[in-house]
């Protein structure tokens, strides 16, 4: 069976942390959607590394890691991530395999997605410029190049044909910034270097180990807020963030997954444009950006930063059947006099605990309800039974508004930082 831990907001929850805590129960953790625009922070023994592409079973020496087919991989970020994994002790070449059917970003995907955000303007969508959403459009129209072709005699071929293309549209934009020689040159070097490692049809690999009765976890990128169906369109990702992109991005029927564990800070944050409900633009929304240390893994950009919503939490929770709760970066509300919680919306004047379909369109009140916070610094904390009352109270409230027990802690951002809430 196929176990999933997926972010519930608008990313940067905590999923490093929490897949690389929960893999020594796991013999397979997979990827199933996103590229280089993830940042999985990983603390261990001192050290920490961002993984952007790379599952964060990495550094357990008996863990097979898959990119899965739903991925998009761009060979020259692909190739530092290995180097840094490497680095810190971790072996790539004997516990990672990459999906033939995992779409190639390429060094003109990068361009167009910098020259549109240029054309742009002020209505920036905030891409983090990693090709992304051009690589996600070839492949839905039919013209992306797969990891697999590679190894193909026709790989030049195709590769100058959708360049041509590329380029065309570069030149509409009237985008003039970049150096393709260049940026061709790291492309075809790391092409070469990535042929060393294994290269698998991944949906019979993961079948396989799940019908042999290995344990497998499936590992989001960003957040469900962010999807591309579900989230605040259209600033989203391109890709299913959701427990149901599982299927499309690994290639495992629905029956194969068994529980879905979803990630959520105890407060909220959000990178780059769009709605954000919640948002504090004042004095506590410096200190949650500043004890939390809210800068992108990938981009270091500023995060905006807001009390916890669980209107959006609770509709997360509902579209990927979300069965257990992990809560980030408690630690980061300690010392508070007090704690906000959004309970409802209130739109055109009547309240509602539904999200809009248009988000974005319609402004949006939050109402709240307020908590007494806890002075105690809960990052030193065991185990539940020393966690402060308030603290728990504020666990309980969440529980009882979602109907989903909450059965990971995290109190900071260290793998042993982590309690487990065994009721």
């Amino acid at each position: 069976m196929i176990d999933v831990v997926l972010g519930l907001q608008w990313g940067d929850e905590g999923k490093g942390k929490i897949a690389d805590f929960l893999t020594p129960r796991y013999d397979v953790v997979a990827r199933f959607q996103g590229g280089p625009n993830a940042g999985h922070s990983l603390a261990f023994n001192q050290k920490k590394v961002v993984l952007n592409t790379i599952p964060s079973g990495i550094f357990h020496e008996n863990c097979i890691n898959v990119i899965g087919n739903g991925v998009v991989v761009d060979p020259v970020r692909i190739k530092e991530e290995i180097a840094k994994v490497e680095a810190m002790g971790g072996n790539p070449l004997k516990n990672l395999v990459f999906s033939k059917k995992a779409t190639i970003i390429l060094p003109t995907h990068r361009v167009l997605d910098a020259a549109s955000e240029f054309a742009r303007g002020a209505e920036k969508i905030g891409s983090t410029l990693r090709g992304i959403t051009p690589a996600y459009r070839d492949k839905i129209g039919r013209t992306a190049l797969f990891l697999g072709e590679i190894f193909s005699r026709e790989f030049n071929k195709h590769y100058e044909q959708l360049k041509k293309t590329h380029l065309k549209y570069i030149g509409y934009y009237g985008y003039t910034d970049f150096d393709l020689s260049a940026l061709e040159y790291e492309f075809f070097t790391a092409i070469e270097y990535l042929k060393k490692f294994q290269f698998d049809d991944t949906e019979y690999l993961v079948n396989e180990a799940a019908i042999t009765g290995k344990k497998i976890l499936a590992e989001g990128a960003q957040g469900s807020m962010l999807d591309i169906d579900f989230g605040s369109y259209p600033y989203v990702t391109s890709s299913n963030t959701i427990s149901g992109g599982v299927c499309n991005g690994l290639g495992v029927a629905p029956s194969k997954v068994k529980n879905v564990s979803g990630i959520f800070k105890a407060y909220c944050t959000r990178v780059g444009s769009g709605p954000f409900p919640t948002e504090l633009d004042n004095e506590i929304g410096v200190q949650l950006r500043q004890k939390g240390f809210e800068f992108g893994a990938t981009t270091g950009r500023p995060r905006r930063c807001g009390w916890l919503d669980l209107v959006a939490l609770k509709y997360a929770i509902m579209l990927s059947g979300v069965n257990k709760l992990i809560m980030m970066k408690a630690d980061v509300l300690s010392g508070m006099d007090v704690i906000q919680v959004c309970t409802h919306y209130k739109i055109d004047g009547k309240q509602t605990d539904r999200v809009p379909s248009n988000l974005c369109d319609v402004a949006i009140e939050p109402v709240y309800k307020e908590f007494e916070g806890w002075k105690e610094d809960i990052s030193v904390c065991k185990s539940m039974e020393e966690l402060p009352k308030t603290f728990l109270d504020y666990i309980a409230f969440i529980e009882n508004y979602t109907g989903v027990e909450i059965s990971i802690i995290s109190i900071g951002p260290d793998r042993e930082q982590t309690i487990l809430n065994h009721k």
